[in-house]
């Protein structure tokens, strides 16, 4: 289980928002995960980047482009 969010998660979450491309200034990825994972606009028009606690970062990035869509509205 992951306790605290590296740069290990950092950078594949920007691989993902990188290619979609997406800004980084437009991204909060907090240092704590959560379980279930998930993305949400605040109020600012960011996205906020929760990751998943429990599914390897490696599975639940192929879900990052999807949860951002949904988050947009898209």
């Amino acid at each position: 289980m992951l306790e605290v969010v590296t740069m290990k998660e950092i950078d594949a979450i920007f691989a993902v928002t990188d290619a979609l491309g997406i800004h980084r200034e437009m991204l909060v990825i907090p240092l704590g995960p959560a379980s279930p994972g998930r993305v949400r606009r605040l109020p600012s028009g960011k996205l906020e980047i929760t990751v998943d606690e429990q599914v390897p970062i490696e599975e639940w990035v192929k879900e990052l482009p999807g949860l951002i869509a949904a988050a947009r509205g898209a």
